[in-house]
């Protein structure tokens, strides 16, 4: 895939699936050293604060870019603390596939804004990098959390008809860029597309007529 996409993408995420197979940290390698990509490790560290510090500080030594966190107030301070060089926290705040009845069934009492923004806030408090919001959610945050909070979206979806499967808050690469979001992040609709590169190329020219 990163041999057909080229330089049409730099910037490459992977995540739980991948780390579940062989090979992934000579994945990591080979794009960062060989490739010269920029890598966000998407594995959502939810642990006590020590073990979370010592993974976050592991991935910055080998100079992944972004890597995710979860949890409360002393994981995201650990964390942030334990990260070096060029490599940025983002802290999880609900992900794309919980809408506002799931969050009622984890025993959450507000609505997703509501809990987005206070996990933005928590996390800034805590000296992370940024946060991963939906893009619905993004517009909001950019009103009431400083300029320096990166946003990553995930949840893109280039079409309006586009299958979602178990995306739930989703929103075009347009609508998030003009939302205020700093990266979007674009899985499924490059790799499963009938011609990758080209599906690539074709976001980031909604995302330019955007901006």
């Amino acid at each position: 895939m990163v041999g057909q996409l080229g330089e049409a993408v730099s910037f490459y995420k992977i995540g739980m699936e991948l780390c579940m197979a062989p090979g992934f940290f000579e994945l990591l390698d080979w794009l960062k050293q060989s490739q010269r990509k920029k890598v966000f490790v998407d594995l959502k560290f939810f642990d006590i604060p020590e073990t979370v510090a010592r993974a976050v500080r592991n991935l910055a030594e080998r100079g992944a870019d972004f890597c995710t966190i979860h949890g409360n107030q002393s994981i995201m301070q650990a964390a942030a603390a334990a990260k070096t060089g060029d490599t940025k926290v983002l802290a999880v705040t609900a992900l794309t596939s919980l809408d506002q009845g799931d969050l009622d069934d984890l025993g959450f009492a507000c609505d997703i804004p509501t809990l987005v923004l206070s996990r933005a806030r928590r996390a800034l408090q805590a000296g992370c990098d940024g946060v991963v919001s939906s893009g619905l959610e993004v517009e909001r945050l950019r009103l009431e959390a400083p300029r320096e909070l990166i946003c990553v979206t995930p949840g893109i979806r280039p079409v309006e008809n586009r299958v979602v499967a178990d995306q739930k808050r989703v929103m075009t690469p347009a609508a998030a860029i003009k939302a205020g979001a700093d990266y979007l992040v674009v899985g499924r609709p490059i790799r499963d597309a009938a011609d990758p590169r080209a599906m690539a190329l074709a976001v980031q020219a909604e995302i330019a007529a955007a901006l």
